[in-house]
């Protein structure tokens, strides 16, 4: 039987840069054919790559997650403070035929451990509303729309759960 394992993750590993890729690349060319009718551009995918490292999800303020699915690289979280009190879910991704298998759902509730551990009571998100998976998964494990948190210019939809210990 296959099972899933997440593990924390240096944020500039080579298997956190695979993973970032992977997601970057779907969420852009599904941002960029919504909008412009084309793909991401490779040499711009590089740059914002190389300007995300990921740094915010290293320790001590943050975390990042993998998802091994029979012990190969499937996905990953994210999760760093904004404040003492509140941590926010970045990066939730999981390969396209990877999907429906649970994976999602451990690493959300994995990155919320971790958000409690590093002190935080509630977490919060932004998603896109192209993105009708991800709200499904949010509104699914107990998030609540709500207010913006933030001005991303991408964010179109926030979310927000209490931690309970």
């Amino acid at each position: 039987m296959t099972t899933w394992t997440i593990t924390p993750e240096r944020p500039g590993s080579p298997v956190a840069a695979d993973l970032w890729r992977a997601y970057y690349t779907e969420v852009s060319d599904r941002w960029y054919l919504r909008h412009e009718d084309r793909r991401t551009d490779p040499a711009e995918l590089e740059r914002e790559i190389a300007a995300r490292s990921g740094s915010e999800l290293a320790p001590p303020t943050g975390r990042l997650l993998i998802a091994r699915y029979g012990g190969a690289p499937a996905g990953s979280a994210g999760v760093r403070l904004l404040d003492p009190a509140t941590a926010e879910l970045t990066r939730v991704f999981v390969h396209e035929g990877l999907r429906g298998r649970g994976g999602a759902a451990l690493l959300v509730a994995a990155a919320e451990d971790a958000a409690r551990a590093l002190g935080a009571g509630r977490i919060v998100l932004d998603t896109r509303t192209d993105l009708v998976e991800a709200r499904a998964l949010y509104a699914r494990l107990g998030y609540a729309e709500t207010a913006p948190h933030n001005d991303d210019r991408y964010a179109e939809h926030w979310f927000r759960k209490e931690l309970v210990n």
